[in-house]
């Protein structure tokens, strides 16, 4: 897939070392729960590769189309956990941060949804983060999603008190569901 400035596409082996590099970056993983190391990061890639095998979707692996580097993922994934809006589809992102405030997520997000509506035929898609995560939480605002914070919720898999522990969740509808009114 293709914006103005991006390709989003499957991962490659070439890959593996800058995003083992941007998955160790304090900056980008600020909002989680730990840094990954090699082998944790090459791990996530074989687990986004076996979701495209599965679903046919997956987070696209991100490169500039001026500069032809990999700056990190956009794409949509399933949640691993329960919580009261599981089943659901996730739309994601981790950028190095080389890429920040450029408007790069934002531009990969907006082809994902379009993807994830009008190609795979999904309803809804979520996204949703730690609140203290106000960059993403801007994405999810520029994507139109809506916020309602009875939808907000403790993330199942850190301990309570853990400062990333609160987190918020933004959806969108198809614009098939939205006109039909459901």
């Amino acid at each position: 897939m293709r914006t103005a400035r991006l390709v989003l596409r499957r991962w490659r082996s070439e890959d593996r070392a800058p995003f083992a590099e941007l998955n160790a970056d304090p900056k980008v993983m600020r909002y989680f729960p730990s840094l990954l190391d090699r082998a944790a990061s090459d791990a996530l890639i074989d687990r986004i590769e076996a979701g495209f095998d599965e679903r046919g979707y997956g987070l696209w692996a991100v490169d500039r189309l001026d500069t032809q580097s990999f700056i990190g993922f956009v794409g949509l994934s399933v949640p691993r956990f329960e919580a009261h809006f599981t089943p659901a589809v996730e739309i994601g992102w981790r950028l190095a941060t080389s890429s920040w405030g450029q408007g790069f997520a934002t531009e990969a997000a907006f082809r994902v949804v379009a993807a994830g509506f009008d190609e795979f035929g999904l309803d809804q898609i979520v996204s949703f983060t730690a609140k203290l995560n106000t960059p993403s939480i801007a994405v999810m605002r520029k994507l139109a999603m809506t916020h309602n914070p009875v939808d907000d919720f403790d993330h199942p898999t850190l301990p309570p008190g853990h400062p990333l522990q609160r987190h918020v969740l933004y959806r969108l509808r198809s614009h098939h569901q939205a006109r039909a009114g459901t």
